[in-house]
C-alpha cells in the first residue's frame, strides 16, 4: 500500500477548512512554518499544486478541492472510528439548513430532540437553494436537490403553497366581500385579486411568479389591476401578511409549529404544488454512523407527526 505522507493529511484539512495557514498552525499547535513545510511536502508527493496563496488567505485549487473532498471524509471517518472503539463517540454534527426552514419549524422542534438524544450535538449553518454537497460544507443536508450520487436522499415535504392573511385583514375581506353572514365560504381567485398580493420571490426565482403559478393552476393569470408587493424572502412576506398588510403565499411548515401561527387565517381556496421536495442528505459512506441515523429518524418521525409527509411516502 503506498500512502502519503500521513503527517501531513490532518494539516492538509485544516488549511482547506480554515483557509488559513495561521489559523491551521494555530489550531494544530504548531508552528506556520511546519504548516507550510507539511502542504509542501505533499504538493510533492501528488506532483500537483493543492493552493492558490493571496496574501494571508488561502484557497483551493481545483486540484485541492477534488483531494480535500475525498480526505476530510476519511479522516473523518477514522476519527468517528476511533472514538465508537474508545467509547467516547460524540456525535457532532453540521446540519446545513435553509433558513425558512430552520426558523419556522426545525429550531422550535430541538428542544424536544436534545430532551430525545442528549447525546447529539447539532449545529446548523444557513444554506443557500442550492447548497453544495460535500463535506466541508456540513455533515448533512435538508435540500431540495438530489444531484449528488455519492448522497442518500429521505423525503421529508413536497411543497405545496397557499394564500394566508392575518385574522383582523380577513375580517376585513370578509367586509368588503360581504360575506361576514357567510359560512363555508369559498373565495375565488378574482376575490383575491381584489386586496395586495405579497409575492416571494425565491420560490420561482422571478418577479410574481408565486402568484402566477397560483392563478395558473386554475387557468387564470393575475389580473392586471392586481396590485403584487415584493420580497425577496418567504419569511418576509409572511411577517408583512402578520401586519395586516395583504395576502401572501406560504407553505405547510411555516405555519405548523410558532405559536404566531394563530395569528394567520388560510384562505379557503386551492393551494398550488411548487414542485420542490424537500430531502434529509447525507453522505451514503457515512451511512452506518449512528449520529446521522438518529438525526435521519428523528427528522422523518417530526415530519409524519406535524403533516408534512405521510407515514407511506419515501425516497
Amino acid at each position: 500500500m503506498k500512502l502519503p505522507p500521513l503527517k501531513a493529511l490532518p494539516v492538509f484539512e485544516a488549511v482547506a477548512r480554515l483557509e488559513s495557514f495561521s489559523l491551521a498552525a494555530e489550531e494544530l499547535a504548531i508552528t506556520q512554518s511546519a504548516v507550510s513545510h507539511q502542504i509542501k511536502q505533499l504538493e510533492t508527493y501528488l506532483g500537483e499544486r493543492l493552493f492558490w496563496r493571496s496574501g494571508r488567505r488561502v484557497t483551493l485549487t481545483d486540484e485541492g478541492r477534488q483531494y480535500f473532498d475525498a480526505i476530510g471524509s476519511a479522516l473523518l471517518q477514522i476519527e468517528r472510528a476511533s472514538e465508537q472503539l474508545l467509547g467516547r463517540e460524540s456525535s457532532r454534527l453540521r446540519l446545513s439548513v435553509f433558513s425558512s426552514f430552520a426558523v419556522r419549524w426545525l429550531v422550535p422542534r430541538l428542544p424536544d430532540l436534545q430532551r430525545l438524544h442528549p447525546q447529539l450535538e447539532l449545529s446548523l449553518e444557513m444554506s443557500s437553494e442550492s447548497p453544495v454537497l460535500s463535506d466541508r460544507v456540513a455533515d448533512c443536508f435538508i435540500t431540495i436537490h438530489r444531484d449528488s450520487p455519492a448522497y442518500s436522499y429521505e423525503l421529508l415535504y413536497v411543497e405545496r403553497l397557499f394564500p394566508v392573511c392575518s385574522q383582523d385583514y380577513w375580517q376585513k375581506m370578509r367586509r368588503e366581500l360581504d360575506l361576514e353572514a357567510v359560512e363555508g365560504v369559498r373565495l375565488a381567485p378574482e376575490d383575491l385579486a381584489r386586496f395586495p398580493l405579497l409575492s416571494t420571490h425565491s420560490i420561482f426565482e422571478r418577479a410574481s411568479g408565486d402568484w402566477e403559478a397560483w392563478f395558473r393552476d386554475v387557468d387564470q393569470g393575475i389580473p392586471p389591476t392586481a396590485r403584487v408587493q415584493h420580497f425577496s424572502h418567504m419569511l418576509l412576506a409572511l411577517e408583512a401578511a402578520r401586519f395586516h398588510q395583504g395576502i401572501a403565499l406560504t407553505n405547510d411548515y411555516m405555519l405548523s409549529t410558532r405559536k404566531d401561527s394563530e395569528d394567520f387565517v388560510r384562505l379557503p381556496c386551492h393551494a398550488v404544488m411548487t414542485g420542490d421536495r424537500f430531502y434529509f442528505a447525507w453522505k451514503t459512506s457515512r451511512r452506518k454512523e449512528p449520529g446521522l441515523q438518529v438525526l435521519r429518524r428523528w427528522l422523518v418521525d417530526e415530519a409524519i407527526r406535524g403533516g408534512l409527509r405521510s407515514d407511506a411516502q419515501g425516497i
